[in-house]
């Protein structure tokens, strides 16, 4: 009892407040985690917890924003202020291809230019500017809300700003450099007048046509100087500052003149001019867009498809990439490249004037192009002859025909008829380009002698639609012209750009797996740093088997006697296919190694820009086998130099299957022989119909066609060193035509235009 007496005292003494026990007062403390609570609510933050770490970020972030200020400098001005150009570099990076906006620049004082010119520059790109510090910190925070929303990319710059980022750092779009520009925009708003600021904005800005400031910019556009410029001719120019190349009126005169009118909107809005002055503006004629000498001849088509190549990745503007100095290193293999120029050089003198070629060659591993040649002068002409020109695709189409068989389970030692003329549907004629009938003969002969009867019965079997989904599947755009699912589709009657056709052929060399062709390998930014690497990992699309089956046929292409024997004289392993239009609106050769594909193509353009016939030059008769197989010789003798003689990987195991007939009985058949125009040089006066055309170069083909694998018919003829399954019922397979190095392809006319006689559709191709 006593003992609770005692303690209840010492209670009410505490209580009382007298004594030395009393407690001591708690004052402000960090208090985290806070004590006497529960395990969960001991680490909810308390208030001033949270006024702590709010006011410690504030003053580490004051304390750094003052670091940065005091130690960060005005630099002088970067050496890419007066030399932003962008060049242009081939595969070794070193050796320069030309270059994309050469740098003019002419200074002009603030004092000489009319009012206007600076007042529309404001209203449109910075309406705070000679109240603001350098910076817009609403604009700022409105465009980092509006980036983190994944929106368009805004940067919420003042003209200031803008100014150092192309006087003093080059163009900067990470958060570290927007950082860096801010703060010097404000120690140059401390240290510099706005209108000098004004000024050094005026004379670095790029306003397009390789106009760098507003005095050449009033000279490109308008052939007269800065200080004469009239306020309609002053808003157009600060109009396209935005997007020079993309809304210069030459390029895009809707989206120019409604930029033109906001910008006359917001001087009105600024009290700069009064409505009256704007609604009497008018709109002003610009002078004629030159292009810059550096695309001159034949390089031109590769600095114009590098250029395009990057802004369709999504990663550059048009602007980006004459105004940021940056280093772009192609793909392009000096030495190749000027291989491809001399092969179409070698060309007889009496060339036509508008007869046009175009050559595009690849890595086909990774679709790296090692050649282009897109025409001869891009200054005359800018169309591309591999990127934008089409042409028939003859019989480099039938290809597809056969993946699509092998696909579906058959094989290559299938018979087909091959009888001279035969009669599809009752209306459709199908004639062989060199009229014979071989009886029943399997595909590799087909496709070694570019069979149309039997290409079409095999179309008629396989589905012309399947046909046309696989060349889809192999790289042809769906919106191809020509391609559709007729029968006669196998013929070539579709007419791709050269670049789709190395595409596919590209994945033929593959294997099956499909890349990209690409021109650009690298861009460097003007500090050195990589920022873009171009080319992509591949998809398969097709079996390896099917694709080294069809490897096979096509390597009988190029045996003597077959339609491109021609490029059988590279000496080593080729496979490829000729074609030709059935009117030689076109000629093909599409050649490849294992490492390298190479893709030739002759057209000629009309005045109009229609197709025309081909005239006939040194040859009688312009086909596949003729021309285009020269050219792709005498380019790939040069261009594989040094390259490692590769075969093609052996038929696959069960290609051998047992051989089955087609039976598709011929109609009607030619009661005399009809003779036949062959591909013979024209220099020979004593030229007949049964010479062959020489190659400009004749080493003896040391490349000879793989055996029959087991399981295959072995009953055949030989002829030189080649051997082939040789069929029943017919000529033996490898009895060659009059004309070998002649071929056909392609089904009419562009656009699916045929021969037409009492709705009788003769085709007569390879």
């Amino acid at each position: 009892m006593a003992k609770t007496s005692n303690q209840g005292a010492a209670s009410g003494a505490s209580r009382s407040g007298g004594g030395s026990s009393s407690p001591k007062k708690r004052g402000l403390r960090w208090n985290y985690p806070r004590r006497g609570l529960g395990p969960v609510h001991r680490w909810i933050p308390s208030w001033r917890f949270v006024l702590a770490s709010i006011a410690a970020v504030f003053v580490a972030g004051v304390a750094t924003l003052g670091t940065l200020y005091v130690t960060t400098d005005i630099p002088e001005p970067d050496e890419l202020a007066l030399a932003q150009t962008t060049r242009v570099y081939f595969s070794d990076g070193e050796t320069e291809m030309g270059s994309f906006a050469d740098i003019d620049r002419e200074p002009v004082a603030l004092d000489t230019l009319p009012e206007y010119v600076g007042q529309s520059v404001i209203a449109s790109e910075d309406k705070s500017f000679y109240s603001n510090s350098g910076i817009d910190l609403r604009g700022i925070a409105r465009a980092l809300v509006n980036n983190a929303r994944g929106g368009a990319q805004q940067g919420g710059s003042t003209l200031t700003q803008q100014y150092v980022e192309r006087y003093y750092l080059g163009t900067t779009t990470n958060y570290a450099g927007k950082l860096k520009e801010a703060i010097i925009a404000l120690k140059i708003d401390n240290e510099q007048t706005k209108d000098e600021v004004l000024e050094n904005y005026l004379n670095t800005i790029y306003f397009g046509r390789g106009a760098y400031g507003i005095e050449m910019a009033a000279q490109r556009y308008f052939g007269i100087s800065a200080s004469d410029l009239n306020l309609s001719q002053a808003a157009l120019l600060t109009a396209v500052i935005p997007a020079p190349s993309a809304w210069d009126p030459a390029q895009d005169p809707e989206q120019a003149e409604s930029r033109w009118h906001r910008v006359l909107d917001n001087m009105v809005s600024e009290g700069y001019i009064s409505q009256a002055d704007a609604d009497a503006a008018v709109f002003p004629p610009t002078n004629s867009l030159e292009r810059s000498n550096a695309f001159e001849g034949p390089n031109g088509y590769l600095l114009s498809t590098a250029s395009a190549e990057l802004i369709d990745s999504g990663e550059f503007t048009a602007d980006d990439i004459n105004t940021r100095g940056l280093k772009i290193v192609t793909t392009i293999d000096k030495e190749k490249q000027q291989a491809a120029v001399d092969a179409v050089a070698n060309l007889p003198e009496d060339r036509p004037a508008n007869n046009k070629v175009g050559i595009v060659s690849t890595d086909p591993r990774t679709g790296s192009i090692y050649a282009l040649y897109g025409g001869a002068d891009f200054m005359e002409r800018e169309v591309n002859a591999i990127t934008q020109d089409r042409a028939q695709a003859g019989s480099t189409f039938k290809p597809f025909a056969l993946l699509t068989y092998l696909e579906q389970g058959g094989s290559l030692w299938d018979r087909f008829p091959s009888q001279s003329p035969m009669w599809f549907y009752g209306s459709v004629e199908i004639v062989n380009f060199d009229e014979l009938s071989r009886g029943n003969i399997n595909l590799a002969t087909a496709t070694m002698h570019s069979v149309n009867t039997t290409y079409v019965t095999l179309n008629d079997e396989i589905g012309p639609e399947n046909t046309m989904n696989t060349a889809i599947k192999a790289g042809l755009p769906a919106d191809t012209p020509g391609l559709d699912d007729s029968l006669t589709n196998v013929l070539g009657s579709s007419s791709p750009h050269p670049i789709d056709m190395a595409r596919a052929y590209g994945m033929f060399a593959n294997r099956g797996v499909m890349h990209e062709p690409f021109i650009v390998k690298e861009v460097l930014d003007a500090q050195g740093n990589s920022i873009y690497k171009g080319g992509d990992a591949g998809d398969r699309v097709f079996e390896q088997d099917d694709i080294d089956t069809l490897n096979y046929a096509l390597q009988q292409v190029t045996q003597p006697g077959a339609t491109g024997e021609t490029a059988g004289y590279l000496g080593r392993p080729v496979a490829g296919k000729t074609g030709t239009s059935s009117d030689t609106k076109s000629a093909w050769f599409i050649g490849y190694i294992p490492q390298m594909l190479t893709v030739v193509d002759m057209y000629q353009v009309g005045e109009d820009g229609s197709e025309e016939e081909l005239q006939d030059f040194g040859y009688q008769f312009i086909s596949g086998g003729t021309y285009p197989s020269d050219i792709w010789l005498d380019y790939m003798s040069v261009a594989t130099e040094g390259m490692d003689v590769e075969e093609f990987a052996p038929l696959p195991d069960g290609s051998g299957r047992p051989q089955r007939d087609v039976p598709v009985a011929p109609i009607q058949q030619p009661t005399t022989p009809t003779e036949i125009e062959t591909a013979t040089p024209t220099p020979s006066a004593t030229a007949t119909a049964s010479e062959t055309p020489t190659p400009t170069q004749t080493p003896t083909p040391t490349q000879s066609v793989t055996e029959v694998p087991t399981g295959t018919p072995t009953d055949g003829t030989s002829s030189g060193d080649q051997t082939v399954p040789n069929d029943s019922g017919g000529a033996p397979e490898n009895t060659v035509p009059e004309n070998p190095g002649s071929d056909s392809g392609g089904a009419g006319n562009a656009g699916g235009d045929s021969e037409n006689q009492s709705d009788q559709v003769r085709r007569e191709n390879e």
